[in-house]
């Protein structure tokens, strides 16, 4: 007789389930093209034009493995930071960075501390590591970091993860408030910083954190500013100590020859970056006015995204969210209330927002009619 795989109990346990839907399964299960892309928080201004030529300069030796120590690109990283190459380690995203940090803190029944509504990857990778989940709710719209530090001492979690500014709601908290309240910070406890929008965050969003500070491990990515969320490239930086066990676990060849050369014209190149933003924020105004114009609110934002006040419930926003979708426009939401009476739409190109601005009263009208 032949078996299946024995999956440990664990996994057997878990649901079949990922954090995120892609708009190319929507797109099969519709069959219809999406004419606008505006759910992913992706830079839809694309990367820098000289990390495209480093990328296709690099494809002609593609055929050599990568350099697993990223020697190039922590040289350039380690000076804008302010630290060694020992307090940075890469991953997949920072997604891959987030499940090797919990497969090396958590074992099964460790606390958690995480906001309810947060960003769902976190959460999906505690999970898959038999971790137990504590969350607290948002505050204003706002992750509550004193909510969650007291959380974390209360049931004594390995972990708490905080972004900033946030996903899904786009608010962000000051640096000085962040390193104020590391002295309510649990012993023991490490504060996951995920930073993937700092690039659009107004000065003084980033705390200044000693590198070496055990309590703090931070996250970022070329996936948002640097408009390269296809190559996969992010990284953590903090203590040596913790870097350094990475090593144990981690992929090492998780970023490919030609990433790591596209990600270091990137990072080099600061004047496309400056225009990314400035975009950005005429995108960011643009879609607030689409909502106005439409008898909706907005909600303040450091990120290339902007949660739009639906005026209702969660099934309110839900139709709005299904009806775009039927017009070919791709947005997402928050998922628990009362964040989920909105929708989260990220920055376009002039033709997107165009797209948004013609489909949006249609989706409205049709929710009235749906959820009345």
């Amino acid at each position: 007789m032949t078996h299946g795989p024995r999956f440990p109990d664990l996994i057997a346990r878990l649901p079949a389930t990922v954090p995120f839907v892609g708009p190319e399964e929507q797109e099969r299960a519709s069959g219809h093209v999406l004419r606008a892309r505006l759910g992913a928080n992706e830079s839809v201004f694309g990367p820098s034009p000289k990390a495209i030529a480093a990328l296709q300069a690099a494809d002609q030796e593609i055929w050599k493995y990568a350099d697993p120590s990223h020697f190039e690109l922590k040289t350039e990283l380690s000076k804008r930071l302010g630290c060694g190459h020992g307090n940075i380690v890469f991953g997949e995203g920072i997604d891959g960075c987030l499940g090797y940090l919990v497969r090396l803190l958590v074992e099964p029944g460790d606390a958690v501390v995480t906001s309810d509504g947060a960003y769902p990857t976190f959460s999906y990778h505690v999970n898959a590591y038999g971790g137990v989940l504590h969350k607290v709710p948002y505050r204003d719209d706002a992750e509550d970091i004193a909510a969650l530090f007291a959380k974390a001492a209360e049931v004594d979690a390995k972990i708490v993860y905080l972004a900033n500014p946030d996903n899904p709601m786009g608010s962000w908290i000051d640096g000085a408030t962040i390193e104020a309240a590391l002295d309510d910070l649990p012993e023991g406890t490490v504060l996951a910083l995920d930073e993937a929008y700092i690039e659009f965050a107004p000065e003084g969003t980033a705390p200044k954190i000693d590198p070496e500070d055990p309590r703090v491990i931070r996250f970022r990515t070329f996936s948002k500013a640097y408009g390269m969320a296809g190559a996969r490239v992010g990284y953590a930086f903090g203590a040596e100590p913790l870097i350094k066990a990475f090593d144990k676990i981690r992929n090492h060849f998780s970023m490919n020859r030609s990433a790591q050369q596209a990600a270091l014209a990137a990072l080099l190149d600061d004047a496309w970056l400056a225009e990314v933003r400035g975009r950005v924020n005429s995108a960011r105004e643009r879609i607030a006015a689409i909502a106005e114009a439409n008898g909706l609110t907005t909600l303040p934002s450091a990120t290339n995204f902007v949660a739009v006040d639906c005026g209702g419930d969660g099934p309110h926003a839900r139709a709005v969210l299904e009806g775009l979708a039927r017009h070919g426009v791709f947005v997402r939401m928050p998922f628990v209330a009362p964040q989920n009476r909105c929708i989260r739409i990220s920055a376009g190109t002039e033709a997107d927002l165009d797209i948004l601005a013609e489909e949006l009263p249609k989706a409205l009208a049709e929710a009235r009619e749906t959820v009345a």
